[in-house]
């Protein structure tokens, strides 16, 4: 699951530095993604599971902080931001409510760990309701939105492992997780029948 994640952030960062273009991609998105990241990972400041761990998070963070940077700031005339009109408020809200109710432990970093898992479920809308204004996607940015779906679906396979062979069950983390999953449903069915067969990828309007 994190390689998935990992290399649909490469690809990414890649498609814009290489194109020296933001076009097609989601600024909204790319800013909730660092949301997420930087709430989830507060615990670099206080607590060590593993290098391995330590490393991912502070990868994530960076790439999702650069991403922005390229998309607001150093390739900001190639944003499309007049499709790039999802109201972010409504997904925010909703995630801090919840967050603030349904949660293991009333304190902050366990609300804003919650909060970040809730708003990871919906972190891609922005992207998708912008494919869905303009109607297609570049092969590239295709090729993101795969990878960064099958890294839910595999952390959904390593969800069902644990719980079989080590009873752990996270209602909150399962359900966002089934949720986000949910989203992508659409869009791998045109991925395997167009992308695939090298055909362009159009949504309807």
């Amino acid at each position: 699951g994190d390689l998935s994640h990992l290399v649909a952030i490469i690809i990414l960062l890649l498609k814009i530095w290489k194109t020296r273009s933001c076009a097609g991609i989601s600024g909204k998105s790319q800013a909730l993604f660092a949301l997420v990241f930087c709430t989830r990972y507060l615990d670099l400041f206080f607590s060590f599971i593993s290098l391995y761990n330590t490393s991912m998070k502070i990868i994530y963070i960076s790439c999702s902080i650069g991403t922005c940077y390229l998309i607001f700031m150093k390739f900001k005339p190639t944003y499309d931001s007049n499709h790039d009109t999802f109201r972010v408020e409504f997904l925010l809200g909703p995630c801090v409510i919840l967050a603030l109710v349904l949660n293991h432990s009333f304190t902050v970093t366990e609300i804003l760990w919650t909060f970040s898992i809730y708003l990871e479920a919906g972190a891609i809308l922005p992207q998708l309701f912008m494919m869905s204004k303009t109607g297609e996607a570049e092969t590239i940015t295709s090729h993101y939105l795969f990878m960064l779906g099958m890294y839910r679906g595999l952390y959904i396979l390593n969800w069902i492992y644990r719980y079989h062979t080590e009873s752990f069950f996270d209602p909150i983390a399962v359900v966002a997780g089934i949720v986000q999953t949910v989203l992508y449903i659409d869009f791998f069915y045109l991925y395997v029948t167009k992308v695939l067969k090298g055909k362009s990828l159009v949504l309807p309007c």
